[in-house]
């Protein structure tokens, strides 16, 4: 049952021994007990999935829900009042809006022509700060120079949000995704103030709107006639500024750390320009550590292609690293191939809840790696690949620098 203590199940999240590998216990668990029960950082337990299958159903089947989470037996992550990013007063003011509502009126603007059309402004953006890096010299942090920058820079732009504030955007971001490094109150005191700037902004955009999509989506209505909330609409923001900038920057410093810990992907790559998307799509898959998961709460029994069956009120996290690792899926699962294809990894999710903003994210991971390559062809780790470092006690775990030469 979650939300009570089980003094035998394992401490979740696992570590991993080096920040370019995932948690040992990973190929045991896939292995011999697919359905692992775990203890949250909040006490909580919950299921563990590790393996595709079981991962890809429990992510896309309507029986397990993300709008569950809000549910008074369902695990929190930690505990404070907001309960951890996957139930927090964002997320429930999203599913009070109705996900297929909500994902109508905004997934429009994620369109892949969209996208495409933002390549030459993320490609000025990326040469202007790379040109920031060259001034300053090498060693330098990829992070600080490129991977935190640049997406801040293109979801601020996006949505209309003053690029002036990403200090704060950041400190909200962190304590959002707070597994043990902020208090309660700390956490508490963040989701208000993030609610509250937004609300600020949205109402300015209502007086005087602008060319963004906040604007928009202000202005827009669904099927019937019915505009967003002005709770969903903050949300909205809340939502994808974190994942507009918190999770690519992550990705953008994970896929030149994984390509250039064996250079001979880089030198692949240089070799062979059209395995760019391939490349970025082998990173996702092949990312050794990619945080905590995704979680979802069971609304009735359901059986899992492993045999297992999930009980109704059992809080569900999907490993999506551990399940892009499954051999039963990916032939060769623990080697990076650049080259891979077909290429089917959950780093997105699956189903109707999967990543509204993958469409931007990989816009930006493919221009960015072309640039890199374009520009500096002999860049390097200034450090062994084993001395990197991850951020601990976030959700995501992003890289906490990445020195790099050329």
């Amino acid at each position: 049952m979650s939300g009570a203590q089980d003094p035998g199940a394992l401490s979740y999240p696992l570590s991993a021994p080096a920040a370019l590998e995932p948690p040992v216990e990973l190929p045991e668990l896939r292995q011999k007990c697919p359905v692992a029960q775990v203890t949250l950082p909040s006490g909580d337990t919950a299921s563990l999935l590790t393996r595709y299958d079981d991962v890809r159903l429990a992510l896309s089947d309507s029986r397990l829900s993300r709008e569950g989470l809000s549910r008074p037996d369902a695990a929190r992550i930690v505990a404070s009042e907001s309960g951890g990013i996957f139930n927090s007063p964002m997320a429930r003011a999203l599913n009070a809006e109705g996900h297929e509502r909500w994902r109508r009126m905004v997934g429009k603007w994620f369109t892949a022509k969209r996208m495409q059309a933002l390549v030459p402004k993320i490609e000025a953006t990326a040469e202007r700060l790379i040109d920031g890096m060259l001034a300053h010299g090498h060693p330098a942090d990829l992070v600080t120079h490129l991977a935190f920058p640049l997406p801040v820079f293109v979801i601020c732009d996006m949505l209309g949000v003053p690029e002036s504030d990403r200090d704060d955007f950041k400190h909200w971001s962190d304590v959002f995704l707070n597994l043990s490094k902020y208090t309660p109150s700390e956490m508490d005191a963040a989701h208000r103030d993030f609610a509250a700037y937004m609300s600020t902004l949205i109402a300015g955009k209502r007086t005087d709107p602008q060319d963004d999509l906040l604007s928009e989506l202000i202005a827009a209505t669904d099927a019937e006639g019915r505009p967003m909330s002005d709770d969903a609409l903050a949300a909205t923001g809340q939502a994808l500024l974190l994942a507009g900038h918190e999770t690519t920057a992550g990705f953008l410093t994970t896929m030149v750390a994984v390509l250039l810990a064996d250079r001979r992907r880089w030198e692949r790559l240089l070799e062979d320009r059209s395995l760019i998307r391939s490349a970025v799509e082998e990173v996702l898959r092949f990312e050794p550590y990619a945080g905590f998961g995704m979680l979802r709460y069971v609304h009735e029994d359901t059986e899992l292609p492993s045999g297992g069956v999930l009980s109704r009120g059992t809080t569900v996290v999907c490993s999506m690293a551990a399940a892009n690792r499954d051999t039963s899926a990916f032939e060769g699962a623990g080697d990076m191939d650049p080259g891979r294809t077909p290429n089917v990894h959950l780093a997105f999710g699956a189903g109707a809840h999967s990543c509204l903003g993958q469409p931007l994210a990989r816009t930006e991971l493919q221009t960015v790696l072309g640039v890199l390559l374009r520009r500096l062809p002999t860049l390097d780790l200034a450090v062994d690949s084993a001395d990197l470092r991850r951020v601990e006690g976030l959700v995501t775990t992003p890289l906490r620098e990445l020195p790099v030469r050329w």
